[in-house]
């Protein structure tokens, strides 16, 4: 089928609360959006904030809605980015009027809903994308050849509070973009969890750890923090070959291959890879309207949503 125009009609549901807009915007466009409007939630309910959004559409000179419902027959697909809570009720109606969906991770905070949204996408033939950035992080598709059978995987994700998120536990906040990378690469059958977490400034566990055991014999450690001092994104990957160490921040890995037999530790082979500068959220977006056009299946859609969300339920029911 043709590549999707970049100029069809897509809708984004900007976030001054829950106002949206019917547009076709430039990469640089959608990132101050997604980067200016950070969701709200006030007293259960989507915050609409009709001023923001009318100012936010003639910024870049389209109409602006207060009501998400008005954009079904204007588009073919739409990027959902409203407070989790409301994550399955949004992207279902969509759904259900044969729209294509982009909708910000974790796919739903429930996972009979999560379940349910899956269904829906292949009983109307819709496209469901979830954003699970770090699958587009430059860092994971440069050395996604290189990490092959990891026997053991270490990670810290450490974050400076913010209000944003606090909706969800710190699992479905950040360490869901973990095990999502973690279990696309370890493909294997999770066989037990043991965690323990912590709520510091939230009624929420702000600071969690999991250890989790594939079938395959792999043992991931995963940390998450959004009340830490200083931010850290690091993921190491032991495995029979090598050892690999990725700096999320620095955009920088370091490869230490296993010699030949018979060599001794002198001949461990060291490489540093210089992990060009990209933009994760742009090529998510680029992705998902590339599937739209050509009906390909998304990078993550909702199965693969759906596996880390289950690795992430299990998680917070023993915080």
């Amino acid at each position: 089928m043709r590549r999707l125009d970049r100029r069809a009609l897509a809708g984004f549901l900007v976030m001054a609360g829950a106002a949206q807009a019917q547009t076709t915007l430039t990469w640089e466009q959608v990132r101050e959006r997604f980067r200016a409007n950070n969701p709200t939630l006030a007293a259960g309910r989507l915050a609409v904030e009709e001023a923001r959004a009318t100012e936010i559409a003639a910024s870049v000179g389209v109409e602006a809605f207060t009501d998400y419902r008005e954009l079904f027959g204007r588009v073919r697909c739409v990027s959902i980015a409203v407070p989790t809570g409301f994550h399955y009720r949004v992207a279902r109606d969509f759904i259900d009027a044969g729209i294509d969906v982009l909708v910000e991770k974790p796919l739903t905070a429930d996972i009979t809903e999560a379940r349910e949204l899956v269904r829906a996408a292949k009983a109307n033939n819709v496209l469901l994308q979830v954003g699970h950035l770090e699958r587009f992080n430059p860092a994971i598709r440069r050395l996604e050849g290189v990490i092959k059978d990891p026997k053991f995987v270490e990670c810290h994700r450490l974050a400076p509070f913010v209000e944003r998120g606090t909706d969800v536990d710190v699992v479905l906040d950040l360490m869901i973009h973990d095990i999502d990378v973690i279990a696309s690469l370890v493909r294997a059958p999770v066989e037990r969890v043991e965690a323990v977490g912590v709520p510091v400034l939230t009624d929420k566990p702000d600071i969690a750890n999991a250890r989790i055991k594939f079938a395959n014999g792999c043992i991931a450690n995963v940390t998450s923090s959004r009340v830490s001092l200083k931010r850290e994104r690091k993921i190491r990957f032991f495995q029979p070959d090598a050892y690999i160490s990725i700096d999320y921040d620095q955009r920088k890995a370091q490869i230490f291959y296993k010699p030949a037999p018979g060599a001794g530790w002198l001949d461990i082979r060291h490489e540093t890879v210089e992990i060009k500068e990209g933009d994760a959220l742009a090529d998510e977006i680029e992705s998902f309207l590339d599937c739209v056009g050509s009906r390909n299946l998304p990078l993550v859609g909702g199965a693969e949503a759906l596996r880390a969300l289950e690795i992430a339920s299990t998680i917070s029911s023993q915080l």
